[in-house]
């Protein structure tokens, strides 16, 4: 049964490009939804991963034959594929990393250790990922900052007004998270940014779950940074995107150093090269930044706007017969949100509920989503997780629906 939205995507066809679904888990057809923790990867991705190892493997930007030449040329076209794709103004505002959390790290230790000091304000929110936690609560150790948290509501919405009154001219810098990988909540970015600058505050959006979901345009956000994953694109895994506004990149010192990131090196003295290369240094991941531009493509191909409105309607018929569940509780009912559900049921541990449907051959995420601090806000110890993506249909809906109900009659 495909969904009933009036949607241009044939999503049996689309089915066919991801050959990992078609397989049987526990002697069941495979149920994948965990996607907010990574989603699946095309044909079209797996082509181009063979195809740089067997056509043109070689080292970038160093060599001068035809295979290095050939990479090169390749993983440069990736660059300005994700340009494209954050309508960021320079091709030199891209920087390649290892994830988001290589991004966040990257800033925190390069923009953080070299600007902040003693005494200046941190402000991120209660639900991060611990990798937009964690690097601020290292840096406040070692500078002496102080580190603030905007606090949510029940439905799993940032309390603005809080917000508000934690800015002030000792902010620095904000940190916060598009959307959120534990309730789907999407957060209001746009105003978060813009009430940081008019204090002077420097900010930073995760945005590892909104990338696949949501239209981007950083220069509309006027975003200071803005970092994301491949692998939450139907991309390959280890590659990820620091996007930066170039005058701040400019200033920034590099952070690791060693090759291709210099332009000259003595004993006495190394210079830097210029954008985004300071920042890259050694040996890349150079086939899965090949990759991640016919991953972009295919989502182009298929069309973001309807890939979003699939989700949502699987999102709307989930939450509407998983609420009919005696003893079943969303947690994070924002009015924004996008195809992320988090639940727990009264009486059933959550990972005992993973292990069941996983019986039956679905796969969700349990556990706290690398987001304690927002458990604990909700005073629960984790949640089960289904996350949809495009390949996901309502009939798979049913299974899970099906599934719980096996879960509550074994359990209770």
């Amino acid at each position: 049964m495909q969904s009933a939205l009036d949607t241009p995507l044939d999503i049996q066809k689309i089915r066919q490009d991801f050959p990992i679904l078609d397989q049987q888990v526990n002697g069941r057809p495979l149920v994948y939804f965990d996607n907010a923790a990574t989603n699946q990867k095309p044909l079209p991705v797996i082509h181009a991963l063979t195809q740089y190892y067997e056509g043109y493997n070689a080292n970038i930007h160093r060599g001068i034959h035809h295979l290095a030449e050939q990479a090169t040329a390749a993983f440069e076209a990736s660059r300005r594929a994700i340009q494209a794709f954050l309508n960021a103004k320079h091709w030199q505002e891209i920087i390649f990393t290892y994830g988001t959390t290589d991004g966040i790290n990257l800033v925190a230790q390069s923009y953080g250790r070299h600007f902040l000091k003693e005494g200046d304000e941190i402000i991120i929110s209660t639900m991060e990922h611990h990798s937009n936690i964690v690097p601020w609560q290292m840096l406040c150790e070692e500078k002496g900052c102080i580190l603030k948290v905007i606090p949510v509501d029940d439905n799993g919405e940032l309390l603005l007004d809080e917000y508000e009154k934690l800015l002030s001219d000792k902010t620095k810098f904000v940190s916060c998270v598009h959307v959120s990988n534990a309730l789907g909540t999407i957060n209001p970015v746009k105003t978060i940014i813009d009430k940081a600058h008019a204090v002077g505050a420097v900010v930073l959006i995760d945005g590892a779950q909104a990338s696949s979901h949501l239209e981007l345009d950083v220069q509309a956000l006027d975003a200071d940074f803005y970092v994301l994953s491949a692998h939450k694109l139907y991309g390959p895994t280890g590659m990820g995107v620091l996007y930066g506004k170039k005058a701040i990149l400019d200033a920034m010192p590099p952070y690791r150093g060693g090759g291709e990131m210099i332009k000259e090196v003595t004993f006495a003295k190394t210079t830097y090269a210029d954008l985004p290369y300071k920042f890259e240094a050694g040996t890349p991941n150079i086939a899965d930044v090949v990759a991640v531009k016919t991953a972009l493509e295919y989502m182009a191909g298929l069309g973001k706007e309807a890939i979003a409105a699939h989700e949502t309607d699987l999102l709307h018929y989930a939450t509407e017969q998983l609420v009919e569940l005696d003893g079943l509780r969303i947690i994070g009912q924002a009015k924004q949100k996008i195809g992320v559900i988090s639940f727990v049921m009264e009486g059933i541990h959550h990972q005992d509920i993973g292990v069941i449907l996983d019986q039956q051959g679905i796969a969700v995420r349990t556990g706290h989503h690398c987001t304690m601090p927002l458990m604990q806000r909700f005073g629960i110890a984790g949640t089960t997780r289904a996350s949809f993506a495009v390949y996901n249909t309502r009939d798979e809906v049913d299974r899970l629906i099906q599934g719980l109900r096996r879960v509550q009659k074994m359990m209770l």
